[in-house]
């Protein structure tokens, strides 16, 4: 295992996550970069993993989980996006779910989750559900969250991981 090495692997549906992964790849230093993309098989040797995923029902992808449950001895950071955001509890129970497809002789040395963009589709369908006389009540709270996370991830969200991958 190469102990001075990190990798950053990522699954990336709308290109949200890549953007975090992008982020962290600039942020360290080059020369110690193994492997820079997406989930593959062989995992690379790096003892230092950064691995990105979407969220998915309110956890991360199959393919990330997969990954995820296969991993011995390594040191991790996770980060992630989810297109309902803006809470902190939100992205810790997202964490929380992850975490538990984690071999506990790994060790989780940082976590960081921001609202990603979601598909136009996603509020033409809350458009169409809201001609429905009894649709959802929550309807336009979906809408406001929805509008809210066109502009995720922002550099703010960008800037905040980076400083957290400095301190590693």
């Amino acid at each position: 295992m190469k102990t001075d090495q990190y990798s950053i692997l990522f699954s990336s549906l709308t290109g949200n996550t890549k953007k975090l992964a992008d982020a962290i790849h600039e942020t360290l230093p080059e020369e110690g970069c193994e492997y820079f993309g997406a989930i593959k098989t062989p995992v690379p040797s790096s003892e230092l993993l950064y691995i990105g995923f979407w969220t998915d029902k309110g956890n991360a992808d199959n393919e990330t989980l997969t990954l995820l449950s296969t991993l011995k001895n390594r040191r991790i950071f996770l980060f992630g996006t989810a297109g309902f955001g803006g809470s902190d509890a939100y992205f810790q129970k997202i964490l929380g779910q992850v975490r538990q497809s984690i071999d506990p002789s790994n060790t989780i040395i940082g976590e960081y989750m921001c609202q990603g963009k979601m598909p136009q589709s996603v509020r033409e369908r809350y458009m169409k559900m809201k001609e429905n006389p009894e649709h959802p009540a929550n309807l336009d709270a979906l809408i406001k969250n929805f509008d809210c996370a066109l502009s995720h991830p922002d550099s703010d969200d960008l800037e905040k991981l980076r400083n957290l991958c400095r301190l590693r």
